[in-house]
């Protein structure tokens, strides 16, 4: 019966596979309880501020009103904040969806999109969802110098092509945590074509702390053609409400208005991102602490012999130089919880998020 209504299904959604979540969280809390250590979804152990904390509650009262349609006072706040044009932030339910949104408003069959091996994974599919054809460029060498897996900015731009309608680029990287600095997104940017978008996803920006990374908002006035995304959900600590934005030209955001959902970004967050947001200290904060935890890991990890790549995001991806698969099992049958990486052709890794000090420790002991 389902092959019968896949089969009614448009081209593009066919070729689609339903998002895996993997483990049962739910059930593995209630299995564990506060033993569980959840070390797969690159969560901010610290939580949010406490700001965040009081504006979600002054809003209950008000939950069975309709969120405001246009995310008002968190685009204000943000454009203030970023120093940017009201007109040019857009509001999504997390960037996920504004990742989605570009594609869906911008590539079609007509159309290429590029983007790295190894990279985000909703790259790939929002890039098949919108019926494009993907162009994935190889990642540079796993014994590259200076950043292993890392996006090939050179190798990217020689595979434009005259259809190729967007570029999709983060900024560190998920999952790999690699990073490329303002020189090198500078002279990319130069080579591409003012008809080809380029969407540099920077869910990890206010983590970064690497000599010359800063943002490629700086670039934004001179490539009109160019589209920030940032989420909530992670230095701000806001994943359960699902709240990011992208910045761009205004008349970019204008297309992709008319296809965003209607209140797409519900009440409670979009109170807890304003809040979030004028709490920079809190931010701050959280930035010092993992770029030390981070440390603390990865050198506990090296001191295993292991194979640690740099990273400038909450998270480390480590190399077992074997497969990780029944390393990933052990973790998981002590409560553990990682991220493997199979499915992105890098089976001997493993994605390890920054947990609290309680949780690293943990997964630690009870590393094979």
């Amino acid at each position: 019966m389902n092959d019968r209504f896949a089969a009614l299904a448009n081209a593009a959604t066919r070729a689609l596979r339903a998002y895996d979540p993997g483990h049962d969280l739910p059930a593995l809390r209630r299995r564990f309880g506060a033993t569980l250590a959840e070390l797969g979804s690159n969560e901010n152990p610290l939580g949010p501020s406490p700001r965040a904390l009081a504006a979600i509650e002054t809003s209950l009262p008000q939950v069975y009103r309709y969120p405001d349609p246009q995310g008002g006072a968190l685009k204000a706040a943000l454009a203030e904040h970023l120093r940017v044009d009201l007109g040019q932030v857009a509001l999504g339910n997390g960037s996920h969806e504004l990742l989605m949104l570009i594609a869906q408003c911008f590539a079609d069959a007509a159309t290429s999109v590029v983007f790295s091996e190894f990279g985000f994974a909703v790259f790939p599919i929002a890039t098949m969802a919108a019926n494009a054809r993907p162009i994935r460029v190889p990642a540079l060498a796993r014994d590259h110098a200076t950043m292993p897996l890392g996006h090939d900015l050179d190798a990217m731009a020689r595979a434009i092509r005259a259809d190729t309608r967007i570029v999709y680029l983060a900024n560190p990287n998920n999952p790999t945590g690699t990073w490329f600095d303002d020189s090198a997104l500078a002279a990319f940017l130069a080579r591409v074509p003012p008809t080809t978008l380029v969407v540099v996803d920077e869910a990890y920006h206010e983590f970064t702390s690497a000599p010359g990374l800063s943002s490629a908002l700086r670039f934004a006035a001179a490539h009109p053609n160019l589209i920030v995304t940032r989420t909530f959900s992670k230095a701000y600590a806001l994943a359960g409400l699902r709240v990011g934005y992208a910045v761009a030209d205004s008349g970019v955001v204008a297309v992709i208005e008319r296809l965003r959902e209607s209140f797409n970004v519900n009440a409670l967050a979009l109170a807890a991102a304003r809040a979030a947001l004028g709490d920079q200290a809190h931010v701050a904060h959280g930035k010092q602490w993992n770029l030390g935890e981070r440390e603390w890991l990865a050198q506990h990890l090296r001191a295993r012999g292991l194979r640690v790549l740099s990273s400038q995001t909450n998270f480390v991806l480590v190399d077992f130089k074997r497969d990780a698969a029944p390393i990933e099992r052990a973790l998981f049958e002590r409560g553990v919880i990682v991220r493997p990486m199979g499915g992105y052709g890098l089976s001997e890794f493993l994605r390890i998020s920054v947990g609290s000090r309680v949780e690293n420790e943990r997964m630690l002991a009870a590393l094979p």
